[in-house]
């Protein structure tokens, strides 16, 4: 059975007051969060990467979103980490403020998960209410639910 984006969603890897300016500061910071036993193995490692298939290619997807992902084998399933900002982030040379960031650890034998759970999620925040709403959320709990929900309203 395939891993849907609910499967994913945990309170401990969101961050809902991201400290960090830029883009690599955040994604450091949300990182960090994904970090520890069962979970990424090495977080420099997977940092690098990610900040790798940015500088080739930016997952700002518009709308302050942005979704930075890398295939890697320091996981052993999926994890998914958020930040917000409310400030945003800087995320590019171009000048594009994130306010919403989710970042994804893909093992690499799992890309048919990958693209149903990214797939999932960029139909949620596709929503101008739903991102409305994540910006202003006032607990992880609560963002997490907002995610779960309006994926199931999508299925």
């Amino acid at each position: 059975m395939a891993t849907v984006l609910p499967d994913v969603l945990t309170e401990e890897h969101v961050t809902l007051a991201l400290q960090a300016g830029s883009r690599d500061e955040a994604l450091r910071e949300i990182i960090a969060t994904m970090s520890g036993a069962a979970k990424l193995a090495d977080p420099e490692k997977f940092l690098g990467k990610v900040l790798a298939r940015e500088e080739e290619h930016s997952t700002y997807m518009g709308n302050g979103v942005a979704f930075p992902h890398a295939r890697t084998d320091v996981v052993q399933q999926i994890i998914f980490g958020a930040g917000r900002s409310q400030d945003g982030v800087l995320f590019s040379a171009e000048g594009e403020r994130v306010h919403l960031l989710f970042v994804i650890a893909v093992p690499r034998r799992m890309v048919n998960d990958y693209l149903v759970c990214v797939g999932a999620l960029a139909r949620v925040v596709n929503e101008a209410e739903t991102r409305a709403a994540l910006r202003n959320c006032a607990t992880k709990a609560e963002f997490i639910e907002l995610i779960r929900a309006a994926s199931l309203l999508l299925e």
